[in-house]
C-alpha cells in the first residue's frame, strides 16, 4: 500500500494563500493520481481536487474552483495544492488519497490509500 504524507496545513488569515504538499511513498502501475479531500469539524469529508499522475486532467470541487490549484511533480511522486483567497469555511483537515480511477465526480470510495491529514485554519 501507498504510504501518502501530507504537509504545509498552517494558521492563515482570510484572503492568505497556502501551498499543501503530498508525498507518495511509491506510484503503483494502476495508480491514476492524487486527490484532496477536507473534513471540518462535525461534517462530512468533502472532495477538494484532483489529479492524474501526468498532470493533464485536473478536477476541482465547486467550492475551491477559481481559488485553488492542483498540480503534480511525477518525478518525486509528489502533488501540490495551491489554495489562494482563502475564507473561514476553508478551515479543516485536509487528507491525500491515491486513485485508480479517472472520473468527474470523485467520492471517498474512489481513492484506496489516504494520508494522515493537515490542519489548515483561516481565522476572520
Amino acid at each position: 500500500q501507498v504510504k501518502l504524507v501530507e504537509s504545509g496545513g498552517g494558521l492563515v488569515q482570510n484572503g492568505g494563500s497556502l501551498r499543501l504538499s503530498c508525498a507518495a511513498s511509491a506510484r503503483t502501475f494502476s495508480s491514476y493520481g492524487l486527490g484532496w479531500f477536507r473534513q471540518a469539524p462535525g461534517e462530512e469529508r468533502e472532495f477538494v481536487a484532483a489529479i492524474s499522475w501526468s498532470g493533464r486532467t485536473t478536477y476541482y470541487g465547486d467550492p475551491v474552483k477559481g481559488r485553488f490549484t492542483i498540480s503534480a511533480d511525477s518525478a518525486k511522486n509528489t502533488v501540490y495544492l495551491q489554495m489562494n483567497s482563502l475564507k473561514p469555511e476553508d478551515t479543516a483537515v485536509y487528507y491525500c488519497a491515491e486513485t485508480q480511477y479517472d472520473t468527474s465526480r470523485y467520492t471517498q470510495s474512489d481513492f484506496r490509500s489516504w494520508g494522515r491529514g493537515t490542519q489548515v485554519t483561516v481565522s476572520p
